[in-house]
């Protein structure tokens, strides 16, 4: 294997059983949490610094809930050791924003689905020590003529609030979520979010200073582009994809993505560039180039890929029909035909801003919702606080 980005900066690394550099300790710091899933969508686990017991007092537990074009996913935690410890977790796909690539409403059967998880996501809020919480959705709802109407009708059958949030508070919220991943020695990095209706683009300059800064203080420069999985699927096609077809997703987001490149484009020029994704694209990408029989959150998040070893798959993928794509673990049937949309996304990301190394997080919108309301209520800064 080629030079890997944390051995020459002198970063301590491990090999996992699957060949690949992840950072030492990382899979002892990771611990299984509850979790609804299919076989093929992630399970979340349990945030911890490895060095300390948990705490058995009762802690106060906070709610995260992400409610975006594709998936609906709740994420609850308590205050542990500057971070937090996942109590309990919540993933389904609802395809909230099913025929939104060619239409402007929610359908009722996409509305129904997500009614039923929302129902799912209440009771488990109801069933913890929730002392604040934060439910959010994102560009499904913002596209919808109907989105608002939806709100109104999850507040009447399901007795929650969701804050539809604005584009900038997405891709802000993103960045707290998996910034921690951004490497201390790397003087700019691009983040980027592939959701289901949107996708988030931001560039962090400057090496990572004292803990106690916020991530968002980082941002440079932002962007929402108004294209995701679903919503490019529905234009192209996802069932059948060519490398013609592939190629136009491609050109269609790298129009999308250029007011950014053009204010961003010098960050691949600082040092120790790299790019740094969270979405269920790169969490597949990864899971399918370590070959895992079943996705696996501990080895997949925080792991870096080399600039080929991500052509690599891609070009694997493209060579697929929709029943292997169904087949494979990392996939699943219900993400086969947005697999290769969430692909061309990555691949406009990585034209603009060529890296030798991406880092792939397991994480994102929820969690930065989680730091965002520990920060405010400043729960490490407590005198024995978890």
């Amino acid at each position: 294997m080629r030079g890997h980005p944390l051995t020459h900066l002198g970063i301590a690394t491990v090999q996992d059983g699957g060949g690949q550099l992840a950072p030492a300790g990382a899979a002892e710091r990771a611990q299984r949490a509850a979790d609804d899933h299919t076989p093929a969508q992630r399970r979340v686990a349990t945030r911890s610094n490895g060095h300390h017991p948990s705490p058995r007092r009762a802690a106060r537990a906070y709610a995260a809930l992400d409610l975006g074009t594709n998936n609906c996913r709740l994420l609850i935690a308590e205050p542990s050791y500057h971070e937090f410890r996942v109590v309990d977790a919540f993933s389904r796909i609802v395809r909230l924003g099913e025929g939104l690539g060619i239409g402007d409403r929610l359908n009722e059967d996409a509305i129904d689905r997500t009614i039923a998880a929302l129902k799912v996501c209440r009771a488990k809020i109801e069933a913890r020590n929730v002392v604040r919480s934060r439910l959010i959705a994102t560009e499904a709802c913002r596209l919808a003529s109907n989105g608002a109407a939806f709100i109104q009708r999850v507040r009447s059958d399901v007795g929650i609030d969701i804050e539809i949030v604005d584009r900038q508070t997405e891709a802000t919220l993103a960045v707290m979520g998996c910034a921690s991943l951004a490497h201390p020695k790397a003087g700019s990095v691009i983040i980027f979010d592939i959701g289901g209706g949107s996708t988030e683009v931001a560039w962090l300059d400057g090496q990572t200073g004292s803990s106690v800064l916020c991530p968002s203080e980082r941002i440079r420069a932002w962007d929402s582009l108004a294209v995701g999985v679903v919503t490019l699927a529905e234009r192209h096609g996802g069932q059948r994809v060519t490398p013609e077809i592939f190629e136009d997703m491609v050109d269609e987001v790298s129009g999308r993505l250029l007011p950014f490149a053009l204010k961003a484009g010098a960050a691949a020029g600082a040092a120790n560039f790299h790019l740094l994704g969270t979405s269920g694209t790169v969490t597949t990408v990864g899971g399918i180039h370590l070959g895992l029989e079943r996705y696996d959150r501990r080895r997949v998040d925080g792991m870096w890929m080399r600039e080929d070893e991500i052509s690599a798959v891609i070009d694997r993928l493209l060579d697929t029909n929709l029943d292997q794509r169904a087949q494979n673990p990392c996939i699943g049937r219900d993400r086969a035909d947005l697999v290769l949309a969430g692909c061309a996304i990555l691949e406009a990301i990585r034209r603009a801003f060529p890296a030798n190394y991406l880092r792939i997080a397991d994480r994102g919108l929820r969690e930065g919702i989680l730091m965002s309301m520990m920060r405010e209520d400043k729960v490490w800064t407590r005198r024995g606080s978890a």
